[in-house]
């Protein structure tokens, strides 16, 4: 809640005119306490969580042969019950223990110093912030990742999570209670280290939620933005530790590979890029050399198939 009666007092507290975004913000919060604009973080995941996946979910490859072949695991596919069944069970861990969190954390929100008053923060800000929150959630994420596949913590927790091989954006926060309890702390520590406006810290939770659902999509498009992002690992990164399963000891990272590559966790993933990489220039090889021995130019089924090894 802002302590303004007016836009006239708001503009001489601060020694100027507020600008249209701080406008915005004044008709929109002034009244509003605090507490209640940090829980709007709670309809933002939900809302999120179940939009975000719709559009994938709702294509059939198999009918769209050009979404096919951007889909990582093309042999594997997920039906909509299963989908439907990870929404639901993903809703419940939601209102069980996502919710309630949320309800009851608003006190260490307001001592770490996140604020809702004017003046908003600059693009600028905003940018370093969310920079410093991925960042240190990733190197948080990555160790309790790590640890989760140890034998106790992935029997125990973790192989809830690994039930899709073949993720999709559903299965994102398909997980273990406990498992969504402890992968949220390292969501925290970022803004406690470097707080800043409510309007920051809703950013970064929309952003790594949507993130995460991009990451577990199932599909890797060339011009999704984030492939601009310097050493962002993405769909096809994460979908290698799915596919894996309870034996990867790779790509443990949540946003970027830094961490793996440091600490030697995707050894795996390098080598399967390099062997795919060298069987696909055979494959091509293979069908050119074909290709001159028949003079009709046709090429064979099993040579077109095997210029994209799976």
């Amino acid at each position: 809640m802002l302590p303004f009666e007016t836009l006239e007092q708001a503009e001489l507290e601060l020694g100027r005119a507020l600008s249209y975004w701080e406008t915005l913000w004044f008709r929109y919060s002034a009244r509003i306490p605090d507490s209640i604009l940090y829980y709007h973080n709670i309809v933002f995941l939900l809302i999120v969580f179940t939009i975000a996946p719709l559009p994938l979910a709702l294509l059939d490859p198999k009918k769209i042969k050009s979404l096919q072949k951007y889909k990582i695991q093309p042999k594997i596919e997920t039906s909509k019950s299963e989908m439907m069944y990870c929404y639901k069970s993903v809703l419940f861990v939601f209102f069980a223990v996502v919710g309630p969190l949320q309800l009851t954390s608003y006190p260490l929100i307001k001592l770490v110093g996140i604020r809702t008053g004017l003046p908003l923060p600059s693009l600028w800000e905003i940018f370093a912030q969310l920079a410093v929150y991925f960042m240190v959630e990733d190197y948080g994420n990555y160790w309790i990742h790590r640890w989760l596949h140890c034998k106790w913590g992935y029997e125990k927790i973790h192989h809830i999570h690994h039930e899709f091989t073949a993720p999709t954006g559903f299965a994102a926060p398909y997980a273990h209670w406990s498992e969504v309890l402890v992968l949220g702390i390292p969501t925290f520590v970022g803004p406690a280290i470097a707080p800043g406006h409510m309007i920051t810290f809703w950013l970064w939770v929309v952003l790594r939620q949507v993130e995460a659902i991009e990451t577990h999509s199932g599909y890797d498009f060339p011009w999704t933005p984030t492939k601009l992002i310097p050493f962002y690992g993405g769909a096809e990164y994460h979908d290698y530790h799915h596919y894996v399963g309870g034996q990867s000891q790779s790509n443990f990272a949540s946003v970027f590979t830094y961490c793996d590559y440091l600490y030697g966790t995707d050894k795996g993933y390098r080598y399967q890029k390099e062997h795919l990489l060298k069987a696909r220039e055979l494959n091509i090889v293979e069908a050119d050399d074909f290709k001159k021995e028949n003079s009709n130019g046709a090429v064979s089924n099993k040579f077109v198939k095997g210029q994209k090894f799976q």
